[in-house]
């Protein structure tokens, strides 16, 4: 049965969470395959020091429900000078207990309040097959402005993506 959301604790992981990122990320690549640009194959012999190394490089929020992790998201901000005022929403996952009771909308919810004050614009690709993925995101305010037909390719299988994204309050021109 899902938590209630107003028991789960959604903060910024550390190099100390890599090895619970590791066991959430390699679960995530080997549940749904289809929906990363990653793999299980090339993830999982990788050392819990490439995954600390991730967390010191990267912004990746977790959601607990006590001591457990229950659900990631990354942050990543685009570099480059002219598209410094984007970044991405990445490898969002919830586990499957844990659907149904926010989790995934406190994860969104915590990297949409993350990107505001650095970013005009929050974007993710999301496979077109998912649509309870497809919600969340619109309900938190994402729209989609395109499709990337045969986006990703797992074991002969094409995926098509939708692209989304978010102006943050205020920032479009």
């Amino acid at each position: 049965m899902p938590q209630a959301p107003d028991s789960t604790t959604i903060r910024l992981l550390t190099q100390a969470d890599a090895p619970l990122y590791r066991e959430i990320r390699l679960e995530a690549l080997a549940a749904n395959p289809e929906a990363f640009g990653s793999t299980l194959e090339r993830e999982r012999d990788m050392p819990v020091t490439w995954f600390e190394e991730r967390l010191a490089t990267s912004e990746v929020f977790g959601a607990f429900i006590g001591q457990r992790l229950v659900g990631v998201a990354g942050f990543r901000r685009q570099d480059g000078t002219k598209i410094a005022h984007k970044a991405v929403l990445w490898g969002m996952y919830v586990q499957p207990t844990a659907r149904g009771a926010g989790v995934g909308k406190s994860l969104v919810e915590a990297v949409v309040a993350h990107a505001a004050p650095r970013v005009e614009q929050l974007q993710l690709t999301v496979v077109s097959e998912n649509a309870s993925a497809l919600r969340l995101y619109e309900s938190a305010g994402f729209v989609a402005y395109g499709r990337e037909v045969q986006g990703l390719k797992q074991n002969g299988r094409y995926f098509d993506e939708i692209l989304m994204t978010m102006f943050l309050a205020g920032k479009r021109s």
